[in-house]
C-alpha cells in the first residue's frame, strides 16, 4: 500500500517532465498500463520504451496534477492534465484519470481513462502556463 508521500513522489517526478523516469522508478517489473479499451500493455522495459517513443513525438510535455488525490488501500486515482506541443507547433490539452493497483510502495497495474478526442491539436499557443491553476 502506498503511503500519501510515495504518492507525491511520483506526482513530482511527472509534474517535473520525467515521464519515462517515473515508470522506471514506481512501477513493478511485470507492471501493466492500458489505455481506455486498449489492450494492456505488460512489463516495465515495454512501459518505459512506449513513453520514450512516444515522447519523441512532442515538442515538449507540461504535466500537472489536478488535485485532490485518492488513496485507498492499494488503489490510487490522480487526475492528470498534460499539454503537449506537438511537432508542426499545435498544443493539445489531455485531462485523464489513472486508476492505479499499488503492490507495496510501486504500481502493478495503471489504466488511463480520457475522450481519445482531446488528441486534436487545438491551438497554436500553450492553453495553460505550468503550475496556473484551472
Amino acid at each position: 500500500m502506498p503511503t500519501a508521500a510515495r504518492v507525491e513522489q511520483l506526482i513530482s517526478m511527472v509534474e517535473s517532465g520525467a515521464h519515462a523516469e517515473a515508470i522506471a522508478a514506481f512501477y513493478t517489473e511485470d507492471a501493466t498500463m492500458q489505455e481506455n479499451l486498449d489492450p494492456p500493455r505488460a512489463g516495465r522495459g515495454v512501459l518505459v520504451a512506449h513513453e520514450t517513443k512516444a515522447l519523441q513525438g512532442v515538442k515538449q510535455v507540461l504535466s500537472r496534477c489536478m488535485r485532490p488525490v485518492f488513496v485507498d488501500g492499494d488503489w490510487a486515482v490522480i487526475r492528470w492534465q498534460f499539454e503537449f506541443e506537438r511537432l508542426d507547433g499545435h498544443w493539445v490539452r489531455m485531462d485523464e484519470l489513472a486508476y492505479q493497483q499499488w503492490r507495496g510502495d510501486l504500481i502493478a497495474t495503471e489504466r488511463f481513462y480520457y475522450d481519445p478526442k482531446q488528441m486534436r491539436p487545438q491551438t497554436a499557443e500553450p492553453l495553460k502556463a505550468a503550475g496556473n491553476t484551472e
